[in-house]
């Protein structure tokens, strides 16, 4: 893996597109010789993408972790995670992939705390394993279908249609293989949360003055997050620091001091302690590492 990770953005092969593609991962292989990326080493993606495999085993890597994939592994990836392909073992399948402006326009039908679940890493596990002989694999080749034919009257309508009514297969799956979400003021209360974070991280780490700007006790915060995710307040703070600390990181023209002053830190060598408490890496040892891997 190399330092610079570049920043993929929504590129369709025809300009007849509506910010949605679905692409052939065999096709993906191919762009390593044709683009000035190689998609087996680390991207940032500025757009969604539903992995579908439906031939083969390997793995697959997301935000700094390696995860196992297989025949009906789905996985799940969104807007400005870092992952990279591993074509191996015969891996096969297909990317879903649509624009942000698409994401906000087409599922405006849908729950406002469904949209939060479908790409929110840190309620669910980003891969979804699809039985065999499961309606998500029959809709999935007709959305396919449909896609690919662009002549059909009302085009856009289809495979929109047929989009949300993919998601919205592969979610009540989930629900069924994972830890479901009853209480959706919950889910509500932790969107805002991890809102709050992004907009005020260089203002203050601690999990108290998040309750508060959110008008709840730190003890009702700290009983959400350990319901939903099984993790403090502050441990979802840290490892939100940890994870945008990660991301920049693997950019060359970005120091660790600057890096440091971005996230809030006043002093880089704080940065460095806190970064290493959390990884057991210096920011130096966690870039040299994805070199070597």
């Amino acid at each position: 893996m190399t330092k610079d990770i570049p920043q993929i953005t929504f590129n369709p092969a025809t300009t007849n597109n509506f910010g949605f593609e679905i692409v052939p991962i065999k096709d993906i292989a191919k762009s390593k010789s044709e683009h000035n990326h190689d998609p087996e080493l680390p991207h940032r993606l500025k757009f969604y993408n539903l992995i579908f495999f439906t031939e083969g085993s390997g793995r697959h890597f997301i935000d700094f972790n390696w995860y196992p994939v297989q025949q009906n592994s789905l996985v799940y990836l969104t807007k400005d995670q870092v992952n990279a392909f591993e074509f191996s073992n015969h891996l096969k399948g297909y990317c879903i992939i649509f624009t942000e402006t698409y994401f906000v326009n087409s599922f405006t039908n849908l729950s406002d705390d469904f949209v939060f679940r479908l790409f929110n890493p840190e309620l669910f596990s980003p891969i979804l394993q699809i039985p065999q002989n499961s309606e998500f694999t029959t809709y999935f080749n007709l959305l396919y279908t449909e896609y690919k034919n662009s002549s059909t009257f009302n085009h856009k309508h289809i495979v929109n249609s047929l989009l949300t009514i993919l998601i919205s297969k592969a979610e009540n799956l989930k629900q069924k293989q994972t830890f479901h979400i009853t209480d959706t003021s919950k889910v509500a209360l932790y969107q805002n949360f991890i809102s709050l974070i992004e907009k005020q991280l260089t203002k203050s780490r601690s999990a108290r003055y998040y309750a508060k700007e959110l008008a709840i006790t730190y003890k009702h915060l700290n009983k959400v997050c350990k319901t939903l995710v099984n993790k403090t307040a502050k441990n979802v703070i840290d490892d939100f620091v940890i994870l945008q600390a990660k991301r920049s990181l693997i950019n060359a023209n970005l120091t660790s001091a600057q890096l440091a002053y971005n996230l809030g830190f006043e002093d880089p060598t704080n940065f460095t302690k806190y970064f290493k408490k959390n990884t057991g890496l210096t920011p130096k040892a966690f870039v040299k590492s994805l070199q070597e891997a």
